[in-house]
């Protein structure tokens, strides 16, 4: 017999520790596939609550703004605690009640309900203890959403996404492709710029490395490095975890045509 299709909603799901992190990171590929017509989402886990600058108000307002930016289709926040975010939050207590509000779960509940076609994942190693946290949790609940005697919504079906992508933040990983954004940089760094309290210099406000003087430079020098390995001025890198499935070379390289890179970087 054979097994029902997955039915799939949102195409494209974004996982961020804080507000702005996405953007900042793969806000390119999400202008880039919404312009192309898919449906995509950002799931943002807490408020940045703990942020050095802004309020919590000054920050809602931002992430709306780079949301219209970016021409999302759906955005939510799960609200975890910024500065604490564990898969294993909410597990250390016999109380039902706590225990349904877990991080894991929260996360399971959200993949099952929007059941996303694809899954963009902060990469596992990272500067910042939530960018890592997310990795790891986010990671955690895509297994268990796939689970059907997780304790999750039970109205919701188990669900594994198409396919799931690891993006890096900070940390330089070697990407398993890199994704051409240079036609949307100007919308990525429009969404970016929403975050004025976070990315803009500020004499007055406490210094942090994403509000120094060349956090957006080094933003962009960042995906001109990675653009220029595919021949492109703006590039974003991705890593898969599994080995990638081509069917037919010939159309897969006809389709995604690749000028010479302007350097062939330095292997180990």
């Amino acid at each position: 017999m054979t097994a029902p299709a997955t039915t799939y909603g949102i195409d494209v799901l974004a996982f961020g520790p804080h507000p702005d992190d996405v953007e900042l990171f793969c806000g390119g590929l999400l202008a880039s596939l919404a312009a192309r017509g898919h449906r995509t989402g950002i799931v943002d886990l807490t408020r940045g609550e703990k942020s050095s600058r802004g309020t919590l108000e000054s920050r809602a307002e931002e992430t709306q703004a780079a949301s219209r930016a970016l021409g999302l289709a759906h955005r939510e926040n799960l609200e975890l605690p910024d500065g604490w975010v564990s898969p294993w939050a909410g597990f250390d207590t016999p109380e039902p009640e706590r225990a349904r509000t877990a991080a894991v779960t929260r996360v399971v509940e959200a993949l099952r309900r929007l059941r996303p076609e694809l899954v963009l994942v902060p990469w596992e190693k990272e500067r910042h203890p939530d960018h890592e946290a997310t990795s790891a949790l986010v990671t955690r609940a895509l297994f268990f959403a796939g689970v059907r005697k997780f304790d999750a919504e039970p109205t919701a079906e188990p669900f594994t996404p198409r396919q799931v992508l690891y993006y890096p933040l900070r940390h330089l990983a070697e990407p398993s492709f890199i994704v051409d954004v240079s036609s949307v940089y100007e919308r990525k760094l429009a969404a970016v710029h929403c975050y004025a309290s976070q990315v803009l210099p500020r004499p007055e406000a406490p210094p942090t490395l994403v509000g120094s003087p060349l956090s957006l430079s080094s933003l962009e020098a960042r995906d001109r490095f990675y653009g220029a390995q595919i021949g492109v001025t703006h590039g974003e890198p991705y890593v898969v975890r599994e080995a990638l499935s081509v069917t037919d070379p010939v159309d897969h390289f006809r389709r995604n045509s690749f000028a010479r890179p302007l350097f062939f970087p330095a292997r180990s």
